[in-house]
């Protein structure tokens, strides 16, 4: 009975150090596992063997034990892990250089190495206006004179400025420029030179400025627009259309025109006078009066409303037109 004994003694020291050894959990159900007392025939479990008094004698051999170790002061420790995250570790000095900022910040821009001559703005112009290829944008930035434009521009506009005088040299050595915009400006007055040197000049529009006058305009101009001026008929020279040879579009409406500002050249195709003070009309204004057979078919457009003229009495002024004025009859 000794040897019985023995080794339930064995299997209880070794339960007990596996248990200590094993979470919460895997300790109630190794002490599920454990024979109660006055059970005989249960099974004693010693390492990854299940005694019981009928095998116990095959499974086991005492004699390669050297020595039996007591576990009851050596319990292993059990480590707790925490979900809560670790304490945040005290800020360090960056190892970055810190931002340091000027007492008095100013914003310069560099003028060095960018397109364009300085402009009134005391930068290049390519830097307050936009500069697009050939074409110079510098619409409503407060522009008081013509800037001084890449000698590529072909296509400036200005509009919406304080512009109010157009000098000769403005747009000097610019042969390249065909289209030019200075609408809603304050211009009164444009020296007679400002226009003569531009040679590939098309498109010219001065619409919503002060201009009481006219200057000498390049011959290659096909559309010139002086709407909303001051323009009167002594500020026209005489016959300044008819050398304009490839003009086809004139709109000189809502101006203070006194008669109509002819002759006119035969490319011409729309004329615009509304709106202005015109009373009376030449025969010749738009026909030659010698030459009846004579038909202008191009010039289709013209608006002569909003004007004290009659144009029932001057039947002779038009005939050779394909269709008549727009304007007052009765």
């Amino acid at each position: 009975m000794r040897l019985p004994a023995f080794l339930g003694l064995l299997a209880l020291v070794l339960g007990e150090a596996g248990t200590a050894s094993l979470p919460k959990e895997g300790r109630k159900r190794r002490e599920e596992q454990t024979p109660r007392e006055g059970d005989s025939n249960a099974a004693l479990p010693v390492g990854n063997y299940v005694l019981n008094p009928d095998n116990y004698g095959n499974i086991i051999d005492l004699s390669n034990y050297e020595e039996l170790t007591d576990y009851g002061d050596q319990l292993p420790e059990v480590k707790v892990t925490s979900l809560a995250p670790p304490p945040r570790a005290s800020p360090t000095k960056s190892s970055m250089p810190a931002r340091t900022s000027s007492a008095n910040p100013m914003m310069t821009r560099p003028t060095a190495g960018l397109p364009g001559p300085s402009a009134n703005h005391g930068l290049p112009t390519c830097l307050v206006c936009v500069c697009l290829g050939s074409s110079v944008y510098c619409d409503d930035i407060d522009l008081e004179d013509i800037p001084p434009l890449p000698w590529m521009t072909a296509y400036l506009y200005a509009r919406y400025n304080r512009i109010s005088h157009i000098r000769a040299g403005d747009f000097e050595g610019l042969t390249k420029l065909k289209w030019v915009d200075l609408s809603s400006n304050s211009i009164s007055s444009i020296d007679n030179d400002a226009f003569r040197g531009l040679p590939a000049l098309q498109h010219l529009i001065l619409a919503g400025n002060q201009l009481a006058a006219l200057p000498v305009l390049p011959g290659g101009i096909e559309f010139l627009d002086i709407r909303l001026n001051r323009l009167r008929s002594s500020g026209i020279r005489p016959e300044a259309f008819r050398a304009l040879k490839k003009l086809q579009f004139l709109f000189l409406a809502d101006n203070l025109l006194e008669s109509v500002p002819g002759p006119f050249p035969l490319s011409l195709r729309s004329l615009h006078l509304q709106n202005n003070r015109i009373e009376t009309m030449q025969r010749d204004s738009f026909c030659d009066p010698e030459e009846h057979k004579h038909t202008r078919r191009q010039l289709e457009d013209i608006r002569l409303d909003g004007n004290p003229i009659n144009l029932s009495l001057f039947p002779s002024a038009y005939f050779c037109l394909p269709r008549l004025p727009v304007g007052r009859f009765t």
